[in-house]
């Protein structure tokens, strides 16, 4: 068989679904290809594997701001079903004195949890949130919706106004020393780090200072999507059909085609070609992409090179703990605290600021460390995700990927290390001790890679920012504008600009690359990078 389209896909995850939702839009014939059995990569809700009706998301749960994306606008997902809730009590850090540092939608009560600590955090965390809020909507959401601009012209556009200029000097310290500089309460600093730090990029990297104020200042907190992060996947997929689009899964790729010099389309593990006369797209890592899929003879030796160099993050694994549950957690600080029971995002562990070394060190040495933990019980705010009257839950913690310096070490240790994050669990939410607990699994670092290829060393945000591997030269020099140095390949996945996470910008953008290139009308309104920073 061999079928022409206008442009393929490689990867189905929420990227590569955005990028394919736009294009067949523009009335480009597209199609996706993927080897998992099922479309969305990370977007995965499965069933329980031996209680039926209990359903869990294991790599993806809290997606920040996602209903204030463009592209969720655009694509008009609402008509396919998908609904996305953001619970009021957004995130608890939960301490084992029975206190707690609570994060609203309501700045107010933020504030106010954050008061009982310290005054003088309290009052700094408003001033930052209220003078980021600018910041944010003129300068960060038009970067990250646009092509990223070249660093010398960014920062001469950005040094002609005052809110550029802001923005450079915070954002030339680590979130580490923003911290430490406006903050002095331990547990305020440990917080902060965490939900605004941690689980997105390393807090020792000098150039993200802005990333805890621009979170604070943002307009949405973490959301759910209802009936499990399957739904987004779903609902994608039904607009990509809708429009002439066409999704493939269980199938293996062999290579990527080229011709006279230029990406032409795909071979399948089975013989079978696939041409594309536009475009072939990558939503895959830069290895995958450029030393597993292209012939060696079609890369210039530069670029192999490079992507061989492409740094994978070292904090980023997911060790994750399910729970089928006859009843929530619920928490012993509820009883000074009632509303604990009801909050979305519960973090556990993080009793101290220094935690975080020892953290670092920890993974450096690829050893486990005092558990430190966040996760939800989705159930308390959508019972379609378990039986009627019962309840799923999860914690996920940052551990190695290479636990002592082998992956397949995690083999025999999953079982025992979950037992230990259970232990901590209970020790806070007593019920969990009481036989409410129906069935549990664990997901090590390692199965994340076995799950999703994609995510090398079980890295979820898919490549480091550390190595130079951010905006304009995000995966690399020389293809971080979602063009790469073979005509006709572009890339689109998380290893791009702005990044991993769920937030559909880099497929989003992408299209915008893609559709220019192949004369198409952007039918959409995207925002102007340039333009932007030049009007402050």
């Amino acid at each position: 068989m061999n079928a022409i389209f206008d442009g393929i896909i490689l990867g189905t995850g929420h990227n590569a679904l955005i990028l394919q939702a736009y294009l067949s839009r523009c009335g480009l014939r597209t199609l996706s290809v993927d080897c998992a059995a099922i479309p969305g990569g990370g977007l995965m809700t499965i069933d329980n594997p031996r209680l039926p009706g209990f359903r869990h998301n294991p790599h993806s749960f809290f997606h920040r701001g996602l209903t204030a994306m463009p592209w969720y606008r655009d694509l008009e997902l609402e008509h396919h079903g998908v609904r996305y809730l953001e619970p009021k009590l957004n995130v608890a850090m939960i301490l084992r004195d029975g206190r707690a540092l609570e994060w609203w939608t309501d700045l107010d009560r933020t504030v106010a949890s954050c008061a009982e600590f310290s005054k003088r955090d309290a009052d700094a965390l408003r001033r930052l949130a209220e003078e980021f809020k600018p910041i944010v909507e003129k300068i960060l959401l038009p970067e990250a919706q646009s092509p990223p601009l070249e660093p010398g012209l960014r920062r001469r556009l950005l040094e002609r106004s005052a809110l550029g200029r802001r923005l450079l000097e915070i954002s030339a310290l680590s979130p580490l020393e923003f911290v430490t500089r406006h903050f002095e309460n331990d547990t305020v600093r440990a917080g902060l780090l965490f939900f605004n730090g941690l689980r997105e990029v390393d807090l020792r990297l000098n150039g993200f200072g802005h990333s805890i104020p621009a979170l604070l200042a943002s307009r949405h907190m973490a959301q759910m999507a209802v009936g499990g992060t399957a739904s987004l996947a779903h609902g994608l997929v039904a607009d990509i059909t809708q429009h002439g689009g066409e999704v493939r899964c269980g199938i293996e790729l062999r290579g990527i085609l080229v011709r006279n010099g230029r990406a032409s389309g795909v071979e399948f593990t089975t013989g079978e070609q696939l041409h594309a006369s536009g475009f072939v797209a990558s939503g895959l890592n830069p290895q995958q992409t450029f030393l597993d899929l292209m012939p060696a003879e079609a890369v210039p030796a530069s670029v192999r090179e490079k992507a061989t160099q492409f740094q994978y993050n070292l904090l980023a694994p997911l060790f994750a703990l399910h729970l089928a549950l006859e009843e929530p957690p619920r928490y012993a600080a509820a009883e000074l605290h009632p509303e604990l029971n009801e909050a979305f995002m519960v973090l556990i562990g993080l009793e101290r600021f220094g935690q975080f070394h020892e953290i670092v060190a920890a993974h450096e040495r690829g050893e486990l460390p005092s558990p430190v933990a966040w996760g939800a019980c989705p159930t308390l705010f959508d019972s379609s995700q378990a039986p009627p009257g019962k309840h799923a839950a999860f914690l996920w913690e940052k551990l190695p990927y290479a636990l002592r310096g082998d992956p397949s070490n995690w083999a025999k240790e999953k079982e025992a290390h979950g037992a230990r994050l259970l232990k901590l669990w209970s020790d806070l939410a007593p019920n969990l001790g009481r036989g409410i607990i129906r069935d549990q699994f664990v997901l090590s670092p390692a199965d994340t890679e076995a799950a999703l290829p994609n995510m090398s060393r079980g890295d979820l945000l898919v490549g480091s920012f550390a190595n130079n591997q951010v905006g304009y030269h995000r995966p690399f020099a020389g293809a971080g504008c979602y063009r790469t140095p073979v005509p006709g390949l572009y890339l689109c996945g998380g290893c791009t600009h702005p990044g991993g996470n769920v937030t559909g910008l880099c497929g989003y953008n992408a299209a915008r690359v893609i559709a220019a290139d192949l004369g198409k009308g952007i039918w959409w309104n995207p925002p102007d990078a340039e333009q932007a920073l030049a009007a402050l």
